[in-house]
């Protein structure tokens, strides 16, 4: 008899890009990429999941994920809203070469909205879902 497993994939920054790209396939195929947008796992935190920002010299943007997400046990449903949480924030003008369409980057929840307009409301409530069990967790041990 033989079992068949699933080989899981490195939580690297090659399993990083490949989320990227599977997410921007997915769900920002309208979206052009103007220029060259990096991603990768930066410093461990516990309270700042993602960040997006623009270098003007060399016109890149770099998305950086808390290095957290390394674990195996934090679920992939709230690393690709991470994700595309940034990229939401790129098409929108904010850290990339397009234009700006809001005055901020969260206003009036246009991340959420921008979500659901897209099919991935079932990314914002896996991580609400989460982020309400780590807030917990978070507090217990830190507030």
């Amino acid at each position: 008899m033989t079992i068949k497993t699933k080989k899981q994939l490195n939580r690297d920054d090659n399993w990083l890009l490949y989320r990227l790209d599977y997410i921007w396939s997915k769900y920002f195929s309208d979206i052009p990429q103007t220029n060259r947008v990096y991603i990768h796992f930066g410093r461990y935190a516990k309270l700042r999941l993602g960040s997006i920002k623009y270098n003007k010299h060399s016109k890149d943007t770099k998305i950086t994920i808390t290095s957290m997400f390394q674990d195996e046990s934090i679920p992939e449903g709230v690393i690709d809203h991470t994700i595309a949480h940034e990229l939401i924030h790129y098409t929108h003008g904010f850290s990339s070469p397009h234009a700006k369409l809001h005055k901020y980057p969260h206003e009036g929840g246009v991340v959420k909205s921008e979500m659901e307009k897209r099919g991935m409301g079932y990314l914002f409530k896996a991580y609400k879902d989460w982020i309400k069990k780590y807030r917990q967790i978070y507090l217990k041990n830190y507030g």
